[in-house]
């Protein structure tokens, strides 16, 4: 039986504390509200030999660019259907969010590709923008699959495993 290794990090210091609002499917939302989000991430392998060995600080760097770019910021969903981006500048962004409107400074809004600010989606988006930020790290050995689980709160959050085909 073929051996598997697991590299899982999970740091203080990679949190990020932001706000959203959750939509639910009839057009009605959470308040505005934040959270201080916890991820972890879980990289399985089959090879732990010193030529392919993958250095924490890597995975940890990977993470903690995450964290600076979401960390006190209000996170939008601008795939969700009850979203209406109004007007955006330098300075300021306007919205519509199920029927409420919204005018926020632009440097403290990060717009995500995705269809609502939920536990499950944000792990998938952390899992692209750090899958991405790796391809170089893991390029000679790739894992065999990564997960991504995002806690908003102790013991509560979701997760996201993405397995290579290889």
């Amino acid at each position: 039986m073929p051996h598997l290794y697991e590299v899982r990090i999970r740091k203080e210091a990679l949190k990020f504390a932001s706000s959203h609002m959750t939509v639910f499917p009839d057009g009605s939302k959470e308040a505005l509200h934040g959270h201080q989000y916890q991820p972890t991430i879980l990289v399985r392998f089959r090879d732990a030999s010193f030529e392919n060995m993958i250095p924490f600080s890597e995975l940890k760097e990977g993470m903690r660019g995450i964290a600076r770019e979401w960390d006190e910021k209000t996170l939008i969903a601008v795939k969700n259907p009850f979203y209406r981006e109004i007007s955006r500048s330098e300075s300021e962004i306007e919205f519509r969010l199920c029927g409420k409107r919204y005018v926020l400074p632009s440097d403290e809004v990060v717009l995500l590709e995705i269809t609502n600010v939920t536990c499950e989606e944000l792990a998938r988006c952390y899992f692209e923008r750090l899958s991405a930020a790796l391809r170089p790290v893991f390029a000679a050995c790739p894992p065999l699959s990564m997960t991504v689980l995002i806690e908003e709160s102790p013991g509560q959050g979701a997760s996201y495993t993405h397995e290579n085909n290889c």
